[in-house]
């Protein structure tokens, strides 16, 4: 989400001084690339880019295609193969073997429902979205709609397809994308036309709530906000828990445990962190927690035994902790990475967390048979409409 916002704070800045600019967004990789489906930058007519799709291979050729669909004034699909070794725009640099497809999209700054606008609708809500993107792959010379719908809980939202057939196919699948929380890509065949799209699911932003406001919690908060998540720090003492002692994207929360939750928007992207170092706020708050089955993620800090505690006396309250609920907390808190400092150790937590959101173990990647980043899901599947 960070990534987006840095995008849309460019292209404000970009408008309010009559800038012209066009969103870069990869669309579809075959292969191995070092950025996945959904990586965007803006160019700005002056050829300043934020954001990235590539590592840096591609930004430099890439600028220069965005300043062509600008310059023509319409969407534009390119496609980069950087297993060609031969191609002197990518071929050897990158060594990732993969065919990256990258629509450009000229924004339109008096259109309200241009892809920029989109986006900012989806950061902007703590709920799941799906932008629908069309391309022609067989075609690309010829007309690349683009970003033409956004929707929300499965409702269609904002955009339209003048096709009500094609309309209606994409509807449905978002329905199976919403259910899923993943993107598709699908391929839909009418009469000689195939219509290429890209149904990408956006999960509302991770919500960290770390409940402890020590000295260790500090450096927590500032490296989760280099990831753009949202983050409450909740505390039951002022003296600790102040705007003066975090970073200013955090949202402070003085209060006692049973109360500390209520203005706290929780689903299945909010994680917590509990690290006050007084064992009777951390059962209690512990004990709210539990009452949240979405909740993935539960990290406690400190050794089994203190844990162990905690479920025995819960259990004398007459509150059992199931399995379910045990799995879903991680006790020590944090991957083992050796860590000591309160920096490492919030290195050691926020890779914990990113780890159990994206299903991984926090292996060395070394260690991993087959490639990176997951085939699964990324083929067109084709539809006949």
């Amino acid at each position: 989400m960070r990534e987006l916002k840095t995008i849309i704070e460019a292209y404000k800045k970009a408008t309010a001084e009559g800038i012209k600019t066009v969103l870069a967004t990869v669309v579809h990789v075959d292969g191995s690339s070092y950025r996945r489906p959904s990586a965007r930058m803006l160019v700005d007519e002056h050829g300043i880019t934020t954001g990235a799709i590539s590592g840096g291979c591609l930004e430099g050729d890439a600028l220069r295609k965005a300043l062509h669909a600008l310059v023509q004034n319409k969407n534009v699909l390119i496609s980069y193969d950087t297993s060609d070794e031969a191609d002197a725009v990518v071929g050897a640099q990158l060594g990732c073997e993969g065919i990256i497809q990258v629509l450009f999209e000229p924004i339109d700054q008096d259109d309200p429902i241009n892809p920029i606008a989109l986006l900012e609708q989806i950061i902007n809500e703590d709920k799941p979205y799906v932008m629908v993107t069309l391309f022609n792959l067989k075609d690309k010379r010829g007309e690349q709609p683009g970003c033409t719908l956004l929707l929300k809980d499965g409702a269609k939202t904002l955009g339209s397809i003048d096709d009500s057939s094609l309309q209606e196919a994409i509807l449905k699948d978002a329905v199976t994308v919403f259910e899923e929380k993943r993107s598709l890509f699908r391929a839909y065949e009418e009469d000689q036309t195939t219509h290429n799209a890209f149904i990408e699911y956006f999960a509302p932003a991770v919500s960290l709530v770390i409940v402890g406001a020590g000295n260790d919690t500090q450096g927590l908060a500032l490296m989760a906000e280099t990831l753009g998540w949202n983050i409450y720090v909740v505390d039951g003492r002022p003296s600790h828990a102040s705007e003066s002692r975090f970073t200013s994207s955090c949202q402070i929360i003085v209060a006692k445990p049973e109360e500390a939750l209520q203005n706290i928007l929780i689903n299945e992207q909010t994680v917590f962190v509990l690290m006050t170092h007084n064992y009777q706020y951390d059962l209690s708050i512990l004990k709210c927690i539990l009452t949240y089955d979405q909740v993935p993620y539960i990290g406690i800090l400190g050794p089994k035994k203190k844990f162990q505690r905690m479920v025995d006396e819960l259990k004398e309250k007459g509150i059992e902790i199931s399995q379910e609920q045990q799995d879903r907390i991680y006790t020590p808190i944090g991957l083992e990475i050796g860590a000591e400092t309160p920096e490492e150790i919030a290195i050691s937590v926020l890779a914990e967390i990113n780890a159990v959101l994206n299903g991984t173990k926090g292996t060395f990647l070394r260690d991993k048979q087959g490639p990176i980043h997951t085939k699964e899901n990324t083929q067109f599947d084709t539809l006949r409409i």
